[in-house]
């Protein structure tokens, strides 16, 4: 068959679940750094050929967690792998989106039917989309993983889980924040933070997501997208 008569099936379109990257970005409350607050992340275009430069160049400064994300062990576990090592089909592949009806938290009970099994690949829409992004900060009451259900995840030998929000953890319960992640992580699975599921439904889909290769990093942002299988 020649080029010109070669036929295919229509292709599902790409859609995009990264946040952008500017200086709206959302950030997380609070305070996690031991050494100082956080700084809010700053683009700032120092060459712009619309007024008059020769050329556009953008100068970044951010926090490796600001924005879409990938957690690697290394950011709460002692020795764990980095982002650098991470093995590129832990982001990219059939993925399934479990949608989380709970008004409060991510857990067991609602999690078992779905027979998750080893080496899936899952992220969770809950009812954070799109709201807990409409503001600067202080997003309110948030859906996050429970210690249990980390647990359960682990367990289940999964290799990848993604949520629609900045962080996992609860906020406001530190000891939560910390057991989710040392749970996950300790068990080297990768946690992709910050996904934009507005308008996504619940269902299977191919994935790409891939971090910059940054060596021995802790996290790094990535661009995520899918399309439905």
């Amino acid at each position: 068959m020649t080029g010109k008569n070669r036929s295919f099936a229509p292709v599902a379109e790409w859609k995009d679940i990264t946040l952008a990257l500017n200086n709206e970005l959302p950030m997380m409350p609070g305070d996690l750094s031991s050494d100082g607050p956080v700084k809010d992340p700053t683009f700032n275009r120092f060459f712009d050929v619309d007024k008059g430069d020769r050329v556009t160049m953008t100068r970044i400064e951010m926090n490796t967690h600001d924005g879409t994300h990938i957690d690697a062990p290394l950011h709460f576990i002692k020795g764990g792998q980095t982002i650098d090592n991470m093995p590129l089909d832990t982001t990219v592949g059939v993925t399934r989106i479990i949608g989380i009806k709970d008004g409060e938290s991510i857990k067991v009970a609602e999690l078992e039917p779905y027979d998750i099994q080893p080496g899936e690949r899952i992220i969770f829409k809950t009812k954070n989309s799109p709201h807990v992004y409409d503001k600067r900060r202080e997003p309110g009451n948030y859906i996050y993983i429970t210690t249990e259900t980390a647990r359960y995840l682990a367990d289940r030998k999964v290799r990848m889980i993604g949520i629609d929000y900045l962080t996992i953890g609860d906020n406001k319960q530190p000891q939560n924040m910390k057991e989710t992640h040392d749970v996950l992580l300790g068990a080297e699975v990768y946690v992709i933070e910050g996904l934009n599921l507005d308008g996504v439904a619940p269902g299977d889909y191919e994935l790409v997501c891939l971090p910059l290769k940054l060596e021995k990093g802790d996290a790094c942002p990535c661009r995520a997208l899918l399309r439905p299988l």
